[in-house]
């Protein structure tokens, strides 16, 4: 795996080498550093042709086209699309809710995953790789860079994550949206605890920036279908306080609850134009790659 001998326990090398298949690819052209497979929004050495402009004094005359100019008696000159790398940025939420799990895998569990394979897979393609641990603030970061030497510390960062602390997201969102300088493919994994309109602001202000967004909405079963049957006390993991109370009392007012919330977030999506999916914390992290790479690869044709 790369040069990194040390076994991560977030990473399973069989279902890496089946989604190595399929590439990471972004949604909108990149501005990076050195030749990849993205589009990129300058011209430049590609094999897909972009467009015809007027010959202009210095132009290489190799790009020429000899047959435009039989048929206009006009210069023209061939441009073609650049391709470049991408910075992958990956926003990890490591707030105290991110630790529950009522089937034994709690949603940081799954965030490491999500993160680390991804964070794997954009290595593997030649992309930078950053990662960004938030709660109330950024807890730990590392800008995008390629080596193999800054995805272990990538690696690292993810494995030390811990979930402790109250949720500020969108406040997050904002600052990380003019701090990354240059467009990038951001990857955000949460249970998105926060109130929607705020979240929308964040996202907008992220797409804005011209950032390629994409969100992993992570949830517990317990979560969505709130299947306890006796008197239970309820804990705030972001605020430590607590309330008891009987599910059967209170679960069609949860169930409307949930529901509206996950509708607003479902408008928001689509609103912002952000490539979101919704996680369970028991769904097969592989089958989710796999369906997040395959529709991203199956509209990569698209220059934006």
């Amino acid at each position: 795996m790369l040069t990194d001998r040390q076994p991560r326990s977030f990473l399973d090398p069989q279902s890496l080498a089946r989604l190595a298949g399929v590439p990471l690819v972004a949604r909108t052209p990149m501005v990076g550093g050195v030749s990849g497979r993205h589009a990129s929004p300058h011209r430049g050495s590609s094999i897909e042709f972009a467009e015809y402009r007027k010959y202009v004094p210095g132009d290489d005359l190799r790009r020429l086209d000899w047959r435009a100019f039989g048929r206009s008696d006009r210069y023209y000159v061939k441009e073609y699309e650049a391709d470049t790398n991408l910075r992958l940025c990956l926003v990890v939420d490591t707030s105290g809710s991110m630790a529950y799990g009522s089937a034994g895998t709690t949603k940081l569990d799954v965030a490491r995953r999500i993160a680390g394979s991804l964070g794997y897979l954009a290595a593997q393609q030649g992309d930078a790789v950053g990662i960004s641990c938030v709660a109330d603030g950024i807890v730990q970061s590392l800008p995008p860079r390629r080596s193999p030497a800054h995805l272990r510390l990538v690696f690292d960062v993810l494995e030390a994550a811990r979930p402790d602390g109250g949720t500020r997201l969108p406040e997050v969102l904002h600052e990380l949206s003019e701090t990354i300088r240059q467009r990038a493919l951001v990857v955000i994994v949460s249970d998105f605890f926060v109130p929607p309109p705020e979240l929308e602001r964040a996202f907008n202000h992220l797409r804005f920036r011209r950032h390629d967004v994409a969100t992993f909405h992570l949830l517990d079963p317990q979560e969505v279908g709130f299947q306890f049957q006796r008197p239970t006390r309820f804990l705030d993991l972001e605020g430590n306080t607590s309330i008891f109370a009987d599910p059967v009392d209170i679960a069609d007012r949860y169930h409307r609850a949930v529901e509206s919330y996950l509708a607003e977030l479902r408008r928001i999506v689509l609103a912002t134009g952000i490539d979101s999916h919704r996680v369970l914390t028991t769904d097969d992290v592989e089958q989710t790659l796999a369906r997040f790479l395959v529709g991203r690869a199956s509209g990569q044709g698209a220059r934006r």
